[in-house]
């Protein structure tokens, strides 16, 4: 139980020319809650879609419960080794992406029960009544019925988390979850990761909300140009930052 759900050694991420990610190194512990946080190009997004392998990384290690990816090939041709295992971490990394990224065709029901019916093949009763309990666990339990468009977007958002949560997965990825919402909408999802985090739950949170990293975090990371600037709990990021970077970023970004 001591073995991390998601650890990452010495990460290098480049686009063509551009290196995006020069060598980060990150653990997210079992029960625990790790966000990521940085200006715009900072490398934080890309870090969070390398994890879930949604990216290629060009050098550097990756861990799944202490199950390192098997790689092939090398530098800007390296690619996961073993489809299968790629297929199965994926499943147990469930991502909540800034969009919602819902299927407008489909009720939010359907939306939920989806991935564990026709990824995970199981039996469309389990996975109604488990979806059913994940939306009113995030509050729109009477929206079963409804299509996306007939939603606020703060309910779309916490459908989207009861989509990752029907996954039963071993992790949440949360990928600036709040940014598309208004400050009211914004608050229902706060809301929910809150609760989310107060179970214990694993999760990777890249966000721009410096007050809700310094609510639901057990660590911090702060990155700066691809690389790990400064790194602790939120108590001491955000109450005594060390470096003078971390420093202009919060006074930027925490309000007064």
């Amino acid at each position: 139980m001591d073995t991390p759900v998601i650890e990452i050694r010495d990460l290098h991420k480049a686009y063509g020319a551009l290196e995006v990610l020069k060598g980060v190194s990150m653990t997210a512990p079992r029960g625990h809650v790790l966000s990521l946080i940085g200006s715009s190009g900072s490398g934080k997004s890309t870090l969070l879609r390398c994890a879930n392998l949604l990216e290629d990384s060009q050098q550097g290690e990756i861990l799944f419960e202490g199950e390192p990816i098997t790689w092939k090939g090398t530098g800007l041709h390296r690619r996961p080794a073993d489809r299968k295992q790629v297929m199965r971490i994926r499943t147990n990394l469930s991502m909540v992406f800034q969009q919602f990224n819902l299927w407008a065709h489909m009720t939010i029901l359907e939306n939920v029960m989806e991935a564990p019916v026709t990824v995970l093949g199981r039996p469309k009763k389990d996975v109604e009544e488990a979806a059913r309990a994940y939306l009113d666990k995030v509050g729109i339990g009477d929206k079963c019925d409804v299509y996306p468009a007939q939603m606020s977007g703060g309910q779309q958002q916490r459908a989207a988390i009861a989509r990752a949560l029907c996954m039963e997965p071993k992790a949440l990825l949360f990928d600036e979850p709040t940014s598309a919402l208004d400050p009211e909408l914004e608050q229902e999802v706060v809301k929910v990761i809150k609760a989310l985090a107060e179970e214990g739950r694993t999760m990777i949170i890249v966000t721009h909300d410096m007050r809700m990293a310094n609510d639901v975090s057990d660590h911090v990371v702060f990155l700066h140009q691809g690389r790990v600037e400064e790194e602790g709990a939120p108590a001491d990021l955000f109450g005594a930052p060390k470096t003078e970077r971390l420093q202009q970023f919060l006074s930027a970004t925490v309000p007064a």
